[in-house]
């Protein structure tokens, strides 16, 4: 049997031992701290934060070129590593080190009390090659699926670490995985809209159709186990992707050339994601995409990015209702957002919720679109309940400092009821924009209790756009140099 299939056969077996087990469900039920009733104690939020403990490991070295590794372009790592991670997840954890030289390599799989450290000078460089990963469960968009799997994956692990001085390197490019997303180089950043007309009409060796027939399979409830995509399909993988994971740390490292989103923890708790340098330019390049995690630590991270920055996210549409595991309890501090679509997002892949999310002290510009944005809409209809932002020092924003937006993608053209209440924005410091607030809700859905405070927006192009909006307080709040609307009152610049 070749290799391709025997993988696809083991990991959909793997899918449906998974589904009949129940252990989405299980693992969804398992309780853990909440911020929720945080409010704005952020002293009590910093305190939280700082006790978080990164997980620790017995002090083993297993140094990954005793294993045969070579650093040299032509030798592949692969088998070395891999044989290093098993050998310290059978020891009883440790450290597997990368030292300095350049390796290639293909998919990474980490296990169990392992921490994968590279050394000042040490790069894993990744072979842009499809058949180098098989599929496994993963989620693409928000919707789980059998896929590609990520460069660097861990299923089920706890105490987990990517850390140190190094590089890793993607391998993606404009003829490696980016072309998949129908960009061109040049062109801008994010993702080309599908053309309209039958799928034939799609360009071909591009993501347009798989998307579509992947969100139908959500739709229409087909088990994930059947929802294989891989070899012939053009869904890329994402680059570090721990997956139902417990005590994740991923710090230090420097991360370049992902095919999609760089760091996607995907339903893993208690996360802590430091010190990363994540640059890159290719379309959908997200910099860290907490999805339906709990607790979440994003901290002195810098940014430069060809989508969002930090995007956090909870599932697609059917599949974040099925699977309903929010988002929770985060915190983002301390960050240069330097290039991207939103610094901080929440969205659009929110359909499980999202809830107590804290954003501060972060330096964002100047290409960046938008410093706080929320995406939503009556497809996805997830709850965004207690955001809150503070001390944004913001140079310049492409569109609105703060945006949020019911009218994402399908906007009004769904049966669902999208949230978002309990916003709170004190402290932030825009230099230039082209407007304050771009506010869109529904009018049978509303945007609710939203609330700046302290807050300056200098160089403001155009007006204010704001509207089915229920609740909005302005405090002290500048714009071009002029006070806002009072407290309680609508802004003057008002459209709809």
């Amino acid at each position: 049997m070749p290799a391709t299939e025997a993988n696809r056969r083991r990991f959909l077996g793997g899918a449906a031992a998974l589904a009949a087990c129940g252990a989405t469900r299980a693992w969804a039920g398992r309780p853990g701290f909440s911020l929720a009733s945080v409010g704005t104690d952020w002293e009590r939020l910093a305190a939280w934060a700082d006790s978080l403990k990164p997980p620790r490991f017995p002090r083993r070295e297993f140094v990954i070129t005793r294993f045969g590794a070579r650093a040299s372009g032509a030798s592949d790592a692969s088998a070395a590593i891999a044989a290093a991670i098993a050998a310290c997840h059978r020891a009883g954890g440790g450290r597997v080190l990368v030292p300095p030289g350049e390796f290639q390599t293909g998919p990474v799989v980490l296990l169990s009390n392992v921490e994968l450290h590279l050394a000042a000078g040490a790069t894993l460089r990744f072979a842009p090659d499809p058949s180098r990963y098989p599929l496994v469960l993963t989620r693409y968009e928000g919707i789980e699926l059998m896929n590609y799997s990520p460069l660097v994956r861990a299923y089920g692990a706890s105490n987990i670490a990517i850390t140190g001085q190094g590089t890793l390197d993607g391998g993606a490019d404009w003829q490696h995985w980016w072309n998949w997303a129908g960009r061109r180089p040049g062109a801008a950043h994010g993702m080309e809209r599908a053309p309209a007309g039958p799928a034939a009409s799609y360009p071909p060796r591009t993501q347009f159709a798989d998307r579509i027939r992947l969100g139908q399979m959500a739709e229409q409830g087909v088990p994930v186990a059947r929802r294989v995509f891989g070899p012939g399909h053009y869904l890329r993988p994402q680059f570090i992707q721990p997956y139902r994971c417990e005590n994740v740390l991923i710090e230090g490292v420097r991360l370049r050339r992902s095919p999609m989103y760089h760091v996607h923890p995907v339903l893993c708790r208690n996360v802590i994601v430091r010190g990363l340098d994540v640059a890159s330019d290719g379309p959908n390049t997200d910099g860290c995409d907490p999805e339906s995690c709990g607790g979440v630590l994003i901290e002195d991270c810098r940014f430069a990015t060809g989508d969002d920055c930090v995007a956090v996210k909870s599932g697609r549409n059917a599949d974040g209702r099925r699977l309903h595991v929010p988002a929770r309890d985060h915190l983002i501090r301390r960050c240069r957002m330097e290039r991207g679509h939103g610094a901080v997002t929440i969205g659009s892949e929110i359909s499980g919720d999202a809830r107590a999310i804290f954003v501060e002290q972060c330096r964002i510009g100047p290409a960046v679109m938008t410093a706080l944005r929320v995406k939503n809409n009556a497809m996805r209809g997830g709850r965004i309940e207690n955001v809150q932002a503070r001390a944004l020092a913001v140079s310049r924003t492409a569109q609105a400092a703060v945006t949020i937006d019911f009218l994402y993608e399908e906007g009004a053209a769904g049966p669902y009821t999208p949230v978002c209440r309990h916003v709170r924005v004190e402290g932030m410091r825009v230099e230039a924009c082209r407007r304050a607030l771009e506010l869109r809700g529904l009018p049978r859905a509303p945007i609710e209790d939203v609330a700046l405070v302290r807050c300056r927006f200098d160089h403001a192009a155009e007006p204010d756009i704001i509207r089915d909006v229920r609740g909005l307080t302005l405090r002290d709040v500048m714009i071009n140099g002029r006070p806002a609307a009072a407290a309680g009152a609508a802004p003057a610049a008002v459209r709809g």
